[in-house]
């Protein structure tokens, strides 16, 4: 029987982060790049390369629609004011570092956090150059910190800049706090959806590791596990990180070594899916999750791999065997199987639907 709590604790901390990339020397990549990441969703997108906002969820797109302002600050900062700033910084740090050609990228991370229990916020920003960090705005201090000594000079001059300082406060700690509190308000019923998550079971073969599964569910405050007896294990286990989809809902995947599993006591081992709010959203007793039988993992593989083979042999390209390779190829392949192989599964009409209880066929 699925139950919610009544109680469950969700999202007393919030955060509007913005991750931007400013590039050279890449071809057929934009020069700047921005993503807008709400409480760890990605919610918005501009590149340089299309002058079109692409906000990702409705909620969102309603905002920019009802927000004009909003709107025109996005449309500014995406296609005017941000790819010309990090264009001069390339240019800038370039003759500063004395490099010329090659690949250079500069990275900036920039947003608030906000807590509703205190109602405390708290700013970011944080540059990066060539893959390392640069520079730090302190909040304290309202100075920079330099991350490498060949940012000192850049940290100086920038601190010399209290117009700028002031700005980057206000930015922080006002603007964009006031941003995320309507963010929070107008995401509320896809923040609050406690819908269970669909958990499934997959197994390549009777002595390979079984995962655990967890996809649609609209939280990132979860966490799943296996338990034997009623105690949760942690020897031959292995936890994926929770991810999030296109849709807004997360995954989880968590597999278990069951090579030294007897058959009959699989009936004493548990798989558990639980929001951060100290009470079982799923109850283990009666989760039903599906098993999907290891003949139909084979066939997509094989059905994978010779459509590789033809589409290399239309381009007129040789396929050259080798570990590495093949090892990708595989581990590509079977990371895209786990999230198709539900929707085959529903499809055919043929599915093995395993509880540790209790078992059932359905055609």
């Amino acid at each position: 029987m699925h139950h919610i709590s009544d109680d469950v604790c969700i999202f007393l901390k919030h955060s509007l982060k913005y991750f931007v990339c400013g590039s050279s020397g890449l071809p057929n990549v934009p020069e700047f790049i921005g993503v807008m990441v709400f409480d760890g969703i990605q919610t918005g997108y501009c590149d340089s390369s299309n002058k079109t906002l692409k906000p990702q969820l409705d909620w969102a797109k309603k905002i920019l629609q009802t927000n004009p302002e909003q709107l025109e600050w996005y449309t500014q900062k995406c296609f005017e004011d941000q790819p010309n700033v990090f264009r001069g910084h390339i240019f800038r740090w370039k003759q500063r570092f004395n490099q010329s050609g090659g690949v250079h990228v500069i990275q900036r991370i920039s947003g608030c956090e906000w807590d509703e229990n205190t109602d405390s916020v708290n700013g970011v920003l944080k540059y990066g150059y060539n893959g390392e960090g640069f520079l730090e705005f302190d909040m304290k201090t309202l100075t920079w910190i330099a991350l490498k000594p060949e940012a000192d000079m850049i940290k100086l001059k920038w601190d010399a800049d209290r117009s700028r300082i002031i700005k980057n406060k206000d930015f922080l700690t006002k603007i964009c706090a006031e941003w995320l509190k309507m963010y929070v308000d107008n995401g509320k019923r896809s923040l609050h959806r406690t819908v269970l998550p669909s958990v499934s079971l997959l197994q390549k073969t009777p002595s390979s590791p079984v995962s655990c599964y967890a996809a649609g569910f609209y939280l990132d405050k979860a966490v799943m596990f296996w338990r034997k007896d009623g105690d949760e294990i942690h020897d031959g286990v292995e936890k994926g990180d929770i991810l999030p989809n296109d849709d807004g809902t997360f995954q989880i995947i968590v597999d278990l070594n069951v090579s030294s599993v007897k058959p009959e006591d699989w009936w004493r081992y548990e798989c558990v899916f639980q929001f951060l709010s100290g009470e079982n959203i799923i109850d283990p007793s009666d989760m039903t999750v599906p098993i999907i039988p290891a003949v139909v993992v084979f066939v997509l593989i094989i059905i994978a791999a010779a459509g590789f083979a033809v589409y290399k042999k239309k381009k007129g390209e040789r396929f050259r065997s080798n570990s590495a390779k093949l090892s990708y190829i595989i581990s590509v392949l079977l990371s895209i199987l786990k999230m198709v192989i539900l929707n085959l599964c529903k499809r055919v009409g043929l599915c093995f639907f395993f509880s540790f209880r209790e078992a059932t066929y359905i055609m």
